[in-house]
């Protein structure tokens, strides 16, 4: 078979399929060599071959397309193993997005330029994935500040799930400004004259000013959703694991099943689903569970499991609250959908932070495995910061695999705070997962828990290292970088079964991978964060170009000259 194309003169780390599930080696040192070549040939949508340029160019004729990648680095695509991305693509493009901003005065010009732009009657709005220990001023806008700078429009910008920050004209069209008391759920600071700040926290308030926002048509929402797919394949992304999470319906889903069904997805989307409504849990996943997959069961777009919220009982948000605890009927709850879960050979993908949480949702695994064995059902815990060596080792018994994130990039100082020195220095605990044999995937959790950056995730996963400076995590519970890009590649594509043909590069694998502006693997460490991707090719198509990859004039075994612009 000859190559549709072939890219030379590259360093093509292969991250080989035959490492354990992982991500580790099977030598003594758990640590694989880099195995480097400098040439890839792509052949319908897959990986013909892996060699020298001149091996590669004997695979090419006349009609192969040619790339000079300039020895910059390729790597299997990254797939986010946990990022709310469904939800996100439907404003995408009305939002501002501040995951890479470092200063505040950056930040506030950015609202002032949208002001001079926006439609009548728009909302100016920044929603989550960021945090003010990003900005060398280390605060958030104040009220005054949005007033002067919104040119009279509503503001609304949102840390995180930490608190929001709102103008005068969006605490007018929210109604927390002639507001008695807090809304359910939520909190209004106020003055000592009780005059609200501006200041919102709380799902209950963040909830209120998203829906005095408004929703879009399907047809906008998916041209969002196509927008954003498009500045993720900037970052390196092939694929991406979607969580559900709160608030998604069935009808959530139309836009990216539109974007499909018109020949548009260029990433690889495994979807979740979650319950909607507290107390209505089990009969809302048995739906999905009895007639979802046909819905979704495709390549590009594939509805994998159960997850992140399973029961709202049983969900400890970023657990701060030490208190928190699973009832006896929740739990009860929460042991029928797994088994239910099981029974059909979903896998479940569920939230939880806190040890205690952990324990539970393990009581009720361990019980559902002795009727069906979990081991090749890729249940998975999310987060798990605070696991104990306890429960990592009956997370191994089970076969279960943890997801990974950044969320402590920000909050760290907090969680300290709340958990303790020693917990803080072994969270996440990737050393002791790793011991354990335990999979391990790496997300964002994007797109308002987080930044999008799937970089700054192998930052915290290599260095350990926080915004705010401090570096808490032990150097035992940190990985190498081909660790962390093993959890961010194969890792991720485990979570759906498809690690036999995603998140590699060997020779019959899909055709999946990122050219990237600078070599992860040589960078210094600090500057992780900042790579790009220069090309993302995801089945053999490409799905970004920054414009910096050249065409290659080859003379090839024919003797004739090839030359192929990269668009």
């Amino acid at each position: 078979m000859n190559a549709d194309a072939v890219y030379i003169d590259g360093l093509t780390y292969v991250n080989s399929p035959a490492r354990n599930e992982t991500g580790t080696s099977s030598s003594a040192t758990g640590e694989e060599d880099l195995r480097e070549f400098s040439a890839i040939a792509v052949a319908s949508g897959r990986v013909l071959g892996i060699g020298s340029t001149q091996e590669m160019l004997e695979l090419a004729n006349p009609r192969t397309k040619i790339f000079d990648l300039g020895g910059r680095r390729v790597i299997p695509g990254l797939i986010d193993g946990h990022m709310h991305a469904v939800r996100a693509g439907a404003s995408w493009d009305q939002e501002l997005h501040w995951t890479d901003v470092t200063r505040l005065t950056v930040a506030l010009d950015s609202i002032r330029e949208a002001a001079t732009f926006a439609p009548e009657g728009a909302w100016i709005r920044v929603i989550g994935g960021w945090h003010p220990s990003q900005f060398e001023e280390r605060r958030s806008p104040t009220r005054q500040e949005l007033d002067e700078i919104g040119g009279g429009y509503p503001v609304y910008v949102q840390s995180l799930y930490e608190e929001a920050i709102l103008n005068t004209a969006g605490l007018a069209l929210t109604g927390f400004d002639v507001m008695v008391g807090d809304p359910p759920g939520g909190e209004i600071e106020r003055s000592p004259s009780g005059e609200a700040t501006g200041v919102i926290r709380g799902m209950g308030a963040f909830s209120r000013c998203v829906a005095a926002i408004g929703t879009r048509s399907t047809s906008k929402q998916e041209k969002s959703t196509a927008t954003m797919l498009y500045q993720l394949h900037g970052k390196g992304l092939t694929g991406i694991v979607d969580p559900g999470g709160f608030g998604m319906p069935p009808e959530s889903y139309d836009a990216i099943r539109e974007l499909w069904q018109h020949g548009a997805l260029t990433m690889r989307m495994r979807l979740f689903a979650s319950a909607v409504d507290a107390g209505m849990e089990f009969d809302q996943l048995n739906e999905w569970l009895a007639h979802g997959k046909g819905r979704f069961d495709h390549d590009m777009l594939r509805l994998m499991g159960i997850g992140e919220v399973v029961h709202y009982g049983c969900h400890d948000f970023e657990g701060l609250d030490t208190s928190f605890s699973i009832s006896a009927s929740d739990r009860e709850e929460l042991l029928a959908i797994s088994r239910r879960t099981a029974q059909c050979g979903w896998p479940m993908h569920i939230h939880a932070v806190l040890d205690s949480s952990i324990e539970t949702i393990l009581e009720c695994w361990e019980v559902v495995n002795k009727e069906f064995p979990l081991k090749d059902l890729r249940f998975t815990v999310v987060h798990a910061d605070a696991i104990s060596p306890r429960n990592i080792a009956r997370l191994a018994t089970l076969g279960a695999g943890v997801v990974v994130d950044d969320h402590l990039i920000f909050k760290a100082a907090a969680s300290q705070g709340a958990w303790g020195l020693e917990t803080i220095r072994r969270a996440p605990p990737l050393g002791d997962l790793r011991t354990a044999g335990v999979p391990i995937a790496a997300g964002t959790d994007a797109n308002r828990a987080s930044s999008f950056n799937p970089w700054l995730v192998l930052w915290w996963l290599v260095a350990g290292q926080s915004l705010d400076g401090v570096s808490r995590r032990s150097s035992e519970q940190l990985m190498t970088r081909q660790q962390a890009l093993a959890a961010y590649t194969i890792g991720g594509a485990r979570l759906s079964f498809d690690e036999s043909e995603r998140g590699h590069l060997s020779q019959g694998a899909l055709a999946d991978f990122a050219v990237l502006s600078a070599d992860y693997f040589s960078i210094a460490v600090e500057q992780i964060p900042t790579i790009v991707s220069d090309l993302t090719v995801v089945g053999g198509q490409h799905v970004y170009s920054s414009g910096a990859i050249a065409h290659a004039p080859v003379q090839i075994h024919t003797g004739e000259s090839v030359s192929i612009p990269t668009k």
